[in-house]
């Protein structure tokens, strides 16, 4: 197959797959819940975490005052709440009462916790920066809230227990299956030369 050079991208999907994760804030007075798909793990010690905002949402709004955040992983059949929390805004509606979206109590934070979610991080802001068309927030997981059940012994997510929602772009979701996965020891391929 010949490849196809673009030189000015109007779809931004060729780095997807990804989970999928409602992101929470709460500040104004007010909670709100956005997917976000743009996350990543930044630093163990001290634990970091980085969510990418718009600065059209309103849960920047929310950031910027509450100076905190959450990151909430629901499962793949959650994937229509995660589509719903993203395609709505927080400042036409509240997306707990209209999604009859459940709680848990935050332990840490003021941020929203879902209660369905296998994981979640609350999240202290330390930092955040504007890169290009979006807020790049960086928050110090202050508390983690875990179902023992959804993981292995390894703390790996269990995907015969639970199935994160894989976001493809363009509003496509997907399940990952236990089926395809493959331990490769790097130990091992990392001598192969």
């Amino acid at each position: 197959m010949a490849k196809v050079i673009v030189e000015e991208l109007k779809e931004f999907y060729q780095h997807f797959p990804t989970v999928a994760a409602i992101v929470t804030s709460h500040g104004l007075g007010r909670d709100n819940a956005m997917a976000c798909a743009w996350h990543c793990p930044l630093s163990r010690s001290p634990a970091l975490y980085g969510v990418s905002v718009s600065k059209r949402r309103y849960s920047y709004e929310l950031i910027i005052d509450g100076k905190e955040f959450g990151v909430n992983f629901v499962p793949f059949e959650l994937a229509e709440l995660i589509a719903s929390v993203g395609g709505s805004t927080g400042r036409d509606m509240d997306k707990f009462e209209s999604f009859k979206i459940e709680r848990a109590e935050p332990v840490k934070t003021s941020v929203p916790i879902l209660k369905d979610a296998y994981a979640a991080y609350e999240c202290k802001l330390v930092d955040h920066r504007t890169y290009g068309d979006h807020e790049w927030f960086v928050g110090e997981i202050v508390c983690t809230h875990l179902l023992k059940e959804a993981f292995t012994d390894e703390e790996v997510v269990d995907l015969e227990r639970v199935s994160p929602p894989l976001y493809l772009g363009a509003e496509l979701y997907l399940a990952p299956s236990r089926e395809t996965v493959r331990f490769i020891d790097r130990k091992v391929y990392g001598e192969r030369r």
